[in-house]
């Protein structure tokens, strides 16, 4: 028994390697120390098959697999050289092939200034060519130029990942180890309605989180509301005056806005309710219970608010505020304090993070604590009990010398290692009106997010009636899903189609334009590629049939270039996937559509009579071309929370 344990053991230590140890169902009732090995061998094997399987119907990244292709040419070709680069793009023009190597000139560079070795980049090139390893996906390179390396990918490969895409549907490229990652967005403030300012957080946190959901990772969805503080004190004061019998009956607050601004008039004018205010603050955060359910009350009515937003945008979040925190403070007050960071300065607790000019301050001379210590207690917390791999902050750019000094206090006190825990701020530029400055109302006041939200539908309604929907094309039920789509879809696309880095005009004329790169312009195309099979009377089960017995051809210059470029999706996920920029996800999806018209245009797809109108010939590996390309579109719409309707 004892040998079968050590086997067993050494199998359980060889199965480690292929990193799939997860999370076991529980071993209780398994007492027998050989009998829960089994158990644990088994669920280890079984968690190893599935990994393989998904692994074989991950969509392949191309320009990964002629890195890691052309990574042993030039490590075959240079062996004593350290770090070369490696660089492998798509090419820009058919006639320099498919992709190419541009490594050759930055491995002369390096030999000049290493070893004083001068050799020019074309040598290089056709040394890096004589070692390139057999592969199945280069048919062959020539050398162009100075050294670049022009790559014209195989037939027959591109075909088989086309029709493996359209066996398996898109599935994500294979990324390694699956993560957990935690993403801070929206974050609106209680008893303040959400403004167009909220709306990028909002709208880009959901995307990344969809983006980190579909590629497999583990996501934690927070809204970090702020929910503690001083300005709840006035609050309550206000409703004990307004609404003495809160207790017992619900107080109908309907408007929460000018709730808080009567508040604040009062807390700015009359110094007894000022004084009553700071009160209720520190009964508040002593937990006295008729204040707590005060303080209930009215975060519930913002809460409905804003989960009418979140509602119209599809977003996914997890409530997890300021207050959550506020008993972690005290001790991430201490932590810094023994671990010598901390100066008093003026009766403040400061903590000065090297290379930061502006300190901390973790505690106010009065004891009270800050935004600095609820966001350090939060980068603890999601650091340290979430154990998140990855953390993202989508917050606006204003905020940014702030988070780096708290995400370097983290690192300064041990909390995480930069190289082994990604924490980024995925920051983001102002909403600007057609003026070019902050967008406002026409008397100057912040736009509420829910009118901005009504306004586009009733935009999208406008639209779709002018161009006559409503009246042959569309069933009402059909004229609603479409509104939903475009208005929405428009509204998100304007802002995920801005690198989130620059400010962006934000205008309902250009984002309902169906010309250009427009959420109107894509939604339409894709309506368009899944009526051409409806149209042929070609059906999904057939579709799914010939995907598994047809070749796809891809003959035609314009098969070709959108085979390739249907096939590019996965390499554009692992970039965002890098630098957190998803516009780089709606140039590709425009792409892809501008590209499908060039194909269509030039290839037909479905044959016809042109007396009679009949069908006399279907171009089936054509039709697999329409489906492939609108079945990646939908998959982009997913990760971009879009949502295509079939007929529009």
């Amino acid at each position: 028994q004892e040998n079968e344990i050590k086997l067993l053991t050494a199998e359980i230590e060889r199965l480690k390697n292929f990193g799939c140890l997860g999370v076991s169902p529980s071993l209780e009732g398994l007492r027998d120390e050989n009998a829960k090995l089994k158990y644990r061998l088994n669920f280890l094997k079984k968690s190893l098959q599935e990994e393989r399987s998904k692994s074989t119907k991950s969509m392949i990244n191309i320009n990964s697999c002629l890195q890691e292709i052309f990574g042993a040419a030039i490590q075959a070709a240079y062996p004593d050289l350290e770090n070369p680069p490696l660089v492998v793009t798509p090419s820009q023009q058919p006639k320099f092939g498919d992709y190419q190597c541009n490594s050759a000139m930055g491995i002369s560079q390096i030999l000049l200034k290493t070893r004083e070795q001068k050799v020019i980049p074309r040598e290089i090139a056709e040394k890096i060519a004589k070692n390139i390893p057999a592969n199945e996906c280069i048919e062959k390179v020539d050398i162009a130029g100075p050294g670049f390396i022009n790559v014209h990918l195989r037939k027959d490969f591109v075909s088989k990942q086309l029709s493996s895409l359209l066996i398996n549907g898109v599935q994500p490229p294979a990324i390694g180890k699956r993560k957990k990652v935690v993403v801070d967005f929206s974050s609106p403030n209680i008893a303040k309605e959400m403004h167009v300012g909220h709306l990028r957080s909002t709208i880009i946190g959901e995307s990344m989180c969809r983006l980190f959901e579909f590629v497999g990772y583990d996501v934690l969805r927070l809204n970090h509301l702020g929910d503690w503080g001083t300005q709840f004190g006035m609050l309550i004061a206000h409703l004990q005056d307004k609404f003495p019998d809160y207790l017992s009956v619900s107080p109908p607050i309907g408007d929460l806005q000018a709730f808080y601004k009567e508040s604040k008039q009062r807390f700015d004018t009359e110094e007894d309710f000022k004084k009553r205010a700071y009160q209720c603050v520190v009964l508040l955060q002593s937990k006295n219970p008729d204040f707590i359910k005060a303080w209930n009350l009215i975060c519930d009515v913002s809460r409905r608010e804003f989960q009418k937003i979140y509602n119209c945008l599809d977003i996914t979040i997890i409530e997890r505020g300021e207050s959550f925190y506020h008993e972690m403070m005290k001790d991430i007050v201490k932590e810094f304090e023994d671990k010598g960071f901390v100066q008093v300065d003026d009766g403040r607790k400061v903590v000065f993070v090297p290379g930061f000019p502006v300190p901390l301050t973790i505690m106010k001379s009065d004891g009270g604590f800050t935004y600095d210590t609820s966001d350090l207690a939060a980068l603890k917390h999601r650091l340290c009990e979430e154990k998140g791999d990855i953390l993202i902050y989508v917050v606006d750019s204003g905020q940014s010398v702030h988070l780096q000094t708290v995400f370097a206090a983290g690192q300064m006190i041990g909390w995480y290692d930069p190289k082994v825990t990604r924490v980024a701020h995925a920051a983001f530029g102002v909403v600007l009106g057609e003026d070019k400055k902050k967008f406002k109302t026409r008397s100057g006041d912040t736009v509420r997010l829910i009118d901005l939200l009504e306004e586009g539908l009733k935009r999208a309604m406008d639209k779709l009636k002018d161009k006559e929907r409503d009246k042959v094309v569309l069933t009402p039920e059909e004229l609603k899903a479409a509104q939903t789509s475009v208005a929405f879809g428009c509204i998100k696309y304007a802002d995920l189609s801005h690198n989130r880095l620059n400010d962006y005009v934000f205008s309902f004329d250009k984002m309902l334009d169906d010309r250009g790169n427009t959420a109107a312009y894509l939604l339409y195309a894709f309506t368009r590629i899944r009526a051409i099979a409806r149209l042929a009377n070609i059906d999904e089960q057939m579709l799914r049939k010939a995907a598994r017995e047809e070749v796809l051809v891809l003959d035609h210059e314009k098969e070709w270039k959108l085979g390739k470029c249907i096939l590019r999706f996965p390499e554009i996920l692992q970039k965002i996937l890098e630098d957190l920029l998803l516009h780089t996800l709606c140039d590709y999806l425009y792409e892809l559509a501008t590209t499908f018209t060039e194909f269509y245009d030039s290839c037909y797809c479905v044959e016809k009579d042109r007396q009679t109108g009949q069908i006399v010939k279907v171009n089936m590996w054509r039709l697999l071309l329409c489906e492939a390309t609108a079945t990646v579109m939908a998959k982009g719409f997913d990760i971009l929370g879009i949502k295509p309707v079939q007929r529009m």
